[in-house]
């Protein structure tokens, strides 16, 4: 009887706070001004780094599964931003199986409306990513999740390299969604395609550089943006040989 008095208790909350952000939702689409333009290099902000906000994002590792023996986790930088750090070990576990070992990933929850709705951010027109980060030197993977309607493609995912300088200074790097590569599963696929950027359900960050030893990365915030002077529309070449698709890289 408990349980169930639980249970009820759980879900009453949840429609709860599927109403509250149904209000809000129904607020913003007959209240807010409707985009008429979009405004050239005005960055808007998509996941803010702060306190309140780190509930959104779930950090994973190699240890997490036993397939290895690295660890991270995500807190508050002294300045208040989010703080994405741990130590990277490549030594992989003596069970005869694994052949290689070394990654730690941070990911946003996926996107999601009133009463658990999926949904996916729109951002049409937007040209660069945009991220506010202070690193250590290492170079971080960017992965934007595009899961489509099929099971083949759930795991679809577009990345690019984030270089951080390392130092105590700020960067703030643009990345061209032009730019960004699909792989699936961890596999670079020959056969690329532009990133739909109407698709995309959540953000990761992963360090898989093969490099033993601690790490830092500090993110203030992860934006989009709208350049005009960039033209390009995608940076990878396509051509077909029998019976296989190559490309061509222009990093």
């Amino acid at each position: 009887m408990k349980e169930k008095f639980e249970m009820y208790k759980g879900g009453l909350h949840d429609i709860k706070k599927g109403v509250k952000m149904w209000k809000e939702e129904v607020k913003e689409t007959w209240l807010m001004d409707p985009e008429m333009g979009i405004q050239p290099n005005q960055m808007d902000v998509v996941w803010k780094f702060e306190e309140a906000s780190l509930e959104n994002w779930v950090v994973t590792c190699d240890k997490d599964h036993g397939e290895g023996f690295s660890n991270a986790n995500l807190e508050v930088s002294t300045l208040g931003h989010g703080m994405f750090s741990g130590e990277l070990s490549t030594n992989v576990p003596q069970d005869g199986v694994l052949k290689k070992s070394g990654y730690v990933n941070l990911r946003s929850k996926r996107y999601r409306k009133s009463f658990e709705r999926e949904a996916c951010y729109e951002w049409p027109m937007r040209t660069h990513l945009v991220i506010r980060c202070r690193g250590d030197g290492r170079s971080y993977m960017v992965n934007l999740h595009t899961p489509g309607e099929f099971d083949l493609s759930w795991a679809d995912t577009f990345s690019y390299i984030l270089f951080t300088r390392g130092g105590p200074y700020w960067q703030v790097t643009k990345i061209p969604f032009s730019k960004f590569f699909l792989s699936s599963k961890g596999r670079v696929q020959d056969k690329q395609e532009p990133i739909p950027t109407e698709k995309v359900s959540s953000i990761g960050l992963s360090l898989v550089d093969q490099n033993n030893g601690p790490f830092q990365l500090e993110l203030d915030y992860i934006g989009i943006e709208y350049d005009p002077s960039h033209q390009e529309e995608f940076a990878y070449e396509m051509y077909l040989m029998e019976n296989e698709v190559r490309g061509i890289v222009n990093w």
